[in-house]
């Protein structure tokens, strides 16, 4: 186990490339369930999660390659539907697209309940309700849902609630099924796009991806193709929060600005300076102090709760109170205790956080326990005086492609460090 370590204090500048986008990868890779021929995914992310992805279509029989520039060139052929009850599936959350791309082709699946981060109840209930309309039964049978179906049929769909992945899972399973399905109150986040051009680039018949209604007429067979992913805005966003905060110039290349306008909005009204192009953003501080600001996350195209904890730690460095109030996650304020112990003055009230600054942060022993936990601690450790030391580095793993390079990059003094036996049984038992 390897912990992180930054010393705080030193200003960013130059360029960092943006990866592709794991919330994209995640859902794009179980897709190629669907195909009956090779596919091909180019500029995926180097994280643990496609990793893991890649080895579960392996457990099903599939053929999967992921070559050096971060191609997956997946064969699903030879695909069965292998009983996936544990093992792997619980090291992510995202694995439960397994079950629509494993029902939508082969009309069962077995699937363990997902794991991935702690942030609290995010039920899947709106993804079986969706199966159930198809014409599935589902079950759930120790641990893992049991998904059975003897045709699926296009219904008319209204999610509950809007969700990124149940909108996903249940396009997955409806391109295969007989006659339309309407989705209804359906999420409208880039990659969701992103996974409806890689399924209609294998023969699948979508409209409507991008705004709340979506329409699929259901198609006998679909073919392989070749599709290169989106950029990762949850990664650009945190760099540029990183810029925000300790930056003199600092150019992102491989953005698409459109994804972030939320998140520009915000960095401008505090005093951020942002440039945008085509595929680029440059961001730099001026002279004045940062002011505060408040937000709310909310659904695309509102603010995104997947840069509300860095975010939160850009503004322990603005003048006056702010407040971050969390719609979508009300467990998302793990990482505030950890702040706190770098000498933020911030408290949690209900759902939303309440942020006083400037605060001198010092660095600290700190715990990520989850992600973007660890994206908030790395904002904190470059702001703060001294050597912060974070541990939980496999959360930042599973997120952010070479972390060290990047920001070592930039100009910043950071490193791995391997735990000591005495560490590692402290996060045990943590």
């Amino acid at each position: 186990m390897e912990k992180l370590m930054i010393e705080g204090g030193y200003p960013l500048e130059g360029t960092v490339q943006i990866s592709g986008a794991k919330n994209s990868a995640v859902a794009l890779i179980p897709a190629t369930i669907l195909a009956e021929s090779t596919v091909t995914i180019e500029g995926l992310p180097n994280i643990s999660d496609v990793r893991i992805l890649r080895d579960l279509l392996e457990e099903i029989g599939g053929e999967a390659y992921l070559d050096e520039n971060q191609s997956l060139t997946v064969n699903p052929e030879n695909m069965i539907p292998m009983p996936l009850p544990s093992g792997k599936v619980k090291k992510l959350r995202a694995s439960y697209y397994l079950m629509g791309a494993m029902l939508g082709r082969f009309k069962k699946a077995v699937i363990g309940l997902p794991g991935g981060c702690n942030l609290g109840p995010r039920p899947i209930d709106q993804h079986i309700k969706g199966f159930e309309a198809l014409g599935a039964k589902v079950t759930n049978e120790q641990g893992a849902i049991y998904l059975r179906a003897d045709e699926l049929v296009g219904a008319r769909i209204y999610l509950d609630v809007v969700s990124v992945g149940a909108t996903i899972n249940i396009m997955l399973a409806a391109v295969r099924a007989k006659g339309q399905t309407i989705i209804e109150n359906a999420a409208k986040e880039p990659e969701i796009i992103d996974v409806a051009t890689l399924l209609t680039s294998m023969g699948a018949r979508i409209k409507g991806a991008g705004t709340d209604v979506i329409r699929i007429d259901g198609v006998e067979k679909m073919h392989g193709c070749r599709h290169s992913i989106i950029p990762d805005r949850i990664e650009a966003g945190t760099y540029m929060i990183l810029a925000a905060s300790m930056g003199q110039q600092v150019l992102l290349d491989n953005v698409i600005p459109l994804h972030l306008e939320s998140l520009i909005a915000k960095l401008r009204e505090m005093g951020v300076f942002i440039e945008t192009k085509d595929d680029q953003v440059l961001v730099y501080r001026g002279k004045d102090p940062l002011k505060s600001v408040d937000i709310k996350t909310l659904v695309y195209p509102g603010f995104p709760t997947d840069l509300q904890q860095p975010f939160t730690s850009l503004l322990t460095s603005s003048e006056g109170t702010s407040i971050v109030t969390d719609t979508i996650y009300s467990a998302r304020f793990k990482h505030i205790d950890e702040l706190r112990r770098m000498g933020a003055n911030v408290k949690v009230e209900g759902r939303s956080a309440i942020i006083n600054g400037p605060a001198k942060l010092e660095g600290a022993k700190v715990k990520a326990s989850d992600l973007r936990a660890g994206a908030a601690l790395v904002v904190a450790g470059l702001m703060a005086e001294g050597v912060t030391e974070i541990s939980g580095l496999e959360h930042i793993d599973r997120g952010y492609e070479s972390l060290v390079e990047k920001l070592k990059g930039l100009g910043a003094k950071v490193w791995r460090e391997n735990m000591d036996v005495e560490e590692m049984e402290e996060m045990k038992n943590s």
